[in-house]
């Protein structure tokens, strides 16, 4: 793989925002091994990350989108419109097909499960530095239907009518966690998740929360696709 220098010959600088410092730690020491790439700081936070963003000035941020308050998708969707020229890969444990989409919406030039190893975070890395777009080619070929119209609108789920943040919830639901165990991973209090909940039956139309489980498991059963 070549090296990813700048115009300048200068290293390209790669901050990483991902709140488990092992993983920033893994994904540090990969990037410095590899030639033509810098690390300029970690954060584990979105506020942080957001700081050290402005504060290091980075070609590349990897964003983890389950962050402790502040999701990543929220992170990307600052960074995207505060500074458009730096470039955004994320990096998630949850099945591309559930998130891709969503992070490519919110400014990010590609998406990456964690599962997927160090080799392929950094064809991602060089990839979205050259100007590129790196997801899979089933995730690829979803995005083009939609925007040459050949995939009609009218027939998405009304999953997609979601905020991220309600959508993050509902993943959640889907995976069997209760109230509190969705507010303590989430850093958010019991009555806020409460409230998600009720929007969530709101928007999806449903009844009770037994409905609001059974929908979630079912949908995300039915998402979880192979990737090309």
């Amino acid at each position: 793989m070549k090296e990813t220098r700048g115009k300048s010959g200068q290293p390209r600088k790669v901050l990483i925002v991902d709140d488990h410092a092992l993983v920033s730690e893994g994904i540090a020491q990969l990037i410095g091994a590899k030639g033509g790439l810098t690390v300029c700081g970690t954060a584990a936070t979105a506020h942080e990350g957001f700081d050290l963003v402005g504060k290091t000035k980075p070609d590349l941020v990897i964003v983890d989108l389950s962050l402790p308050g502040k999701s990543g998708l929220e992170l990307i969707k600052d960074v995207h419109a505060a500074y458009p020229e730096v470039a955004i890969l994320a990096l998630s444990m949850h099945e591309e097909s559930l998130y891709a989409e969503r992070a490519l919406r919110a400014g990010a030039r590609g998406y990456l499960m964690k599962s997927e190893g160090g080799q392929k975070l950094l064809e991602g890395i060089q990839r979205v530095l050259e100007g590129g777009i790196f997801v899979s080619n089933s995730v690829a070929t979803r995005v083009l239907e939609r925007f040459s119209g050949r995939r009609a609108t009218p027939t998405l789920s009304p999953v997609e009518s979601l905020s991220d943040r309600e959508f993050e919830v509902f993943l959640l639901i889907g995976r069997g966690l209760g109230t509190r165990q969705i507010a303590d991973q989430l850093h958010l209090s019991i009555k806020t998740v409460e409230a998600y909940r009720g929007s969530l039956k709101e928007k999806l139309k449903l009844a009770s929360g037994p409905e609001l489980v059974h929908y979630a498991i079912s949908w995300q059963q039915s998402q979880a696709v192979p990737s090309a």
